[in-house]
């Protein structure tokens, strides 16, 4: 039980700071190094402590990331084509976040039949990064925030993630990895960054912060596939941290020079 209260408290922290990174630094940075490892740090802690399957629940993680790159893809395409409201936007991509999501549970049991789960991580990660760097390979405007995101927005947006952290550790502890690997990378940070952002600056803000948001976000897919080796081997505190300083290295910064050098292009 503790270890659930501790991952879905640092949760919430977290996912105040990250909607105060793009308010202040605009959509790039905010959008990428807003997005490196953080709630799946307390996330992975909690699963290896309360399951038995924890190179299974981290397996689903990059396909839960890809899904959640549909997700922001969403927040993009539908205010912008079809000039919705935001709560109309907001129920779409959920609906549309449950229904692939499912798709995709079904078809990581299938997948684990026939390959490691290490393997299954990899091709979540391999599509996430192609779609990420497909949909970012000409940048679009990412501006900062004009306006302050008021503290009971950023605290609904903490509390959100808290609980979607909080499932997920709790579904780990009864033998459902899957699921608690789904559960543990719901969008509650992706989206109540895009809510709170939306009712604080208006709509180009979040518009210009999901692209970025997805590319960056997949360090969290990269950590997990590090994990599923430091933590075993090294132990929680040492394996975390070799996971977080691997998934910087080898994602984030890369990714954000990238972004720069695309966006002077």
């Amino acid at each position: 039980m503790l270890s659930i209260l501790f991952s879905a408290l640092f949760a919430g922290l977290v996912a105040i700071l990250v909607t105060v990174a793009i308010e202040r630094w605009g959509g790039l940075i905010g959008g990428i190094l807003g997005t490196v490892p953080t709630t799946i740090i307390p996330a992975a802690i909690g699963i290896m402590i309360e399951g038995d399957d924890l190179g299974i629940a981290l397996s689903i993680i990059p396909l839960g990331m890809l899904l959640n790159g549909i997700f922001l893809l969403c927040w993009i395409v539908i205010p912008t084509k079809y000039n919705t409201t935001l709560p109309l936007t907001t129920i779409i991509s959920l609906l549309i976040w449950t229904v692939v999501g499912l798709f995709i549970v079904k078809i990581a049991e299938l997948s684990l039949n026939i390959i490691a789960d290490w393997q299954l991580g990899c091709i979540g990660l391999v599509i996430l990064a192609g779609l990420g760097i497909w949909f970012n390979w000409n940048p679009r405007p990412t501006p900062s925030g004009k306006n302050k995101v008021s503290t009971t927005i950023l605290l609904t947006r903490g509390l959100a993630a808290a609980i979607a952290i909080g499932i997920g550790v709790w579904l780990a502890s009864l033998d459902m990895p899957l699921l608690a690997g789904l559960a543990a990378v719901f969008p509650a940070i992706f989206l109540t960054s895009m809510v709170a952002l939306w009712l604080a600056q208006g709509h180009e803000v979040p518009i210009g912060a999901a692209g970025p948001m997805m590319l960056g976000g997949a360090s969290v897919s990269v950590y997990s596939l590090i994990a599923m080796w430091s933590l075993p081997a090294y132990g929680m505190i040492v394996g975390s941290i070799i996971s977080w300083f691997g998934a910087i290295i080898f994602w984030s910064l890369p990714i954000y020079y990238w972004m720069k050098f695309r966006a002077n292009a």
